[in-house]
């Protein structure tokens, strides 16, 4: 083995991948990436924890790319794969002549980062008399080569990851306390995928372009990715995907075809993560909202809805006025039929949205409320722009089909809120948008496409007259 050359569980390159290739839409993980590109600057020791898969080395290497060691060598060795007996070889290099076989000098994984930085991921499996020897190399103390009479000194970021509790591990003795301390002078945990929703969607449809850029998936499809738990996290999804992209003839990946395959690889043992809706934080908004899913499972059946619950009807109504709800409310008398709805009549709406872009990026948001013009949104990605034309597919409550419209982003805004204009919508769908408005809407606002983006717009809820 040459001087220069990296072991078999290692790999060193100069030039990682950029910065762009993390594929991240969730909030929580967008502000993570930000902190590593702050911390990237600093020349401490960073320690990444998470599950395995849940992109503890995308992280440290976006670390070092955002670096001032960014053009230097990045080395990344994974400590669970290296012998016992060969670790310290590995880590330090050896002479010619050190053991049996050593027929060549071999610098150690240390050299060859110098200047760059040293990824040493499972560092909880690094046996502990190595751990004295690893925890001197990084208080910059020059250290032999196995064998060797000369000291090496290096210049070398250290970034380890793990998928222990090192800190347990520290209680129980298997690892140093002053390592411990030494490695993670900024600590970083990666969420695992079941607590990033939007990543598995931007993830999914990531994995599925760069396999089939011809398929798609449907909406429902995606509703359902976003809800699966992942224990395998990003490399299970990436699985999936590539095994649907073999199996599934068609072009569109239904719920269906995601059901199917997901539980053949999990011997049928894929269980739903719970989810919260986004941005509740009191008990009131949580019951506003269950009172509103409940409708919409009814159909808009106040009576019904309300037995449900488990509430009595005077005190389910009461409770609709003082929500605002217009959900089930007619807005004529029964048997009457509405000649025309207005074009600005508003019906409340909490349902997955798809939306495709031109260029095939497809991300998942949440309808607020439906028009017969538009749809109100939220947790839309700043990825869309205003005047974007999109592709939307949605169901409504009740409704076994999926709705599809053309439209076009009408305004955005930074919280993730934005209102959609619809361009193209067939006749089977604007009927179905009729019937659904006319259960309960909303007269106070106009259509999504006719509110100005820098105006906030109305929360109030009236019935048509």
């Amino acid at each position: 083995m040459s001087d220069k050359q990296p072991s078999m569980n290692a790999s060193a390159t100069l030039d990682p991948a950029p910065s762009d290739f993390v594929i991240a839409e969730d909030p929580g993980m967008l502000q993570l990436l930000e902190t590593a590109r702050m911390i990237a600057r600093h020349p401490t020791a960073v320690l990444i924890t998470g599950e395995t898969g849940s992109g503890k080395e995308v992280i440290a290497r976006l670390v070092h790319q955002c670096s001032s060691r960014g053009s230097r060598p990045w080395v990344d060795v994974n400590c669970a794969a290296l012998p016992e007996h060969l670790v310290e070889s590995e880590l330090f290099g050896y002479e010619k002549g050190a053991f049996s076989g050593a027929d060549s000098t071999k610098p150690g994984l240390f050299e060859l980062a110098d200047g760059g930085t040293l990824f040493l991921d499972e560092i909880g499996e690094i046996d502990p008399r190595v751990q004295v020897k690893l925890l001197r190399v990084l208080d910059s103390v020059p250290f032999y080569r196995l064998g060797g009479s000369r000291k090496v000194s290096v210049n070398v970021r250290l970034i380890a990851a793990t998928n222990r509790n090192l800190e347990a591990a520290v209680h129980s003795g298997a690892f140093r306390r002053d390592l411990f301390h030494r490695i993670s002078e900024f600590h970083i945990a990666v969420p695992p995928l079941r607590e990033r929703p939007r990543d598995i969607v931007a993830l999914a449809v990531h994995f599925l372009a760069r396999l089939r850029s011809d398929a798609g998936f449907t909406g429902d499809a995606l509703e359902l990715l976003s809800r699966l738990s992942w224990p395998g996290n990003v490399r299970e999804l990436r699985n999936l995907v590539s095994k649907l992209c073999m199996i599934v003839p068609h072009r569109y990946i239904s719920a269906e075809d995601v059901r199917r395959h997901a539980a053949i690889d999990s011997d049928n043992s894929f269980p739903v993560a719970p989810t919260l809706p986004p941005r509740i934080t009191t008990v009131t908004e949580m019951e506003r909202l269950l009172i509103l899913r409940t409708l919409e499972s009814t159909g808009g059946n106040q009576s019904l809805a309300a037995a449900q619950l488990g509430i009595p009807r005077r005190t389910f109504c009461r409770k609709l006025s003082e929500y605002h709800i217009t959900l089930g409310r007619r807005r004529t008398a029964a048997g009457k039929a509405a000649p025309h709805l207005p074009a600005n009549c508003r019906a409340e709406l909490s349902v997955p949205v798809s939306l495709t872009a031109k260029n095939g990026q497809c991300v998942l948001a949440e309808a607020t409320d439906l028009s017969m013009g538009g749809i109100g949104l939220q947790r839309v990605p700043p990825s869309l722009a205003v005047a974007e034309d999109v592709a939307l597919s949605f169901h409504l409550p009740g409704q076994p089909l999926p709705v599809e419209v053309q439209a076009v982003i009408a305004w955005t805004r930074p919280d993730g809120s934005a209102g959609v204009k619809f361009t193209r919508v067939k006749p089977a769908a604007t009927e179905a948008f009729r019937n659904w408005i006319e259960g309960g809407a909303r007269a106070s606002l106009p259509p999504a496409h006719e509110i100005p983006q820098d105006t906030e717009p109305s929360r109030a809820c009236e019935l048509c007259h």
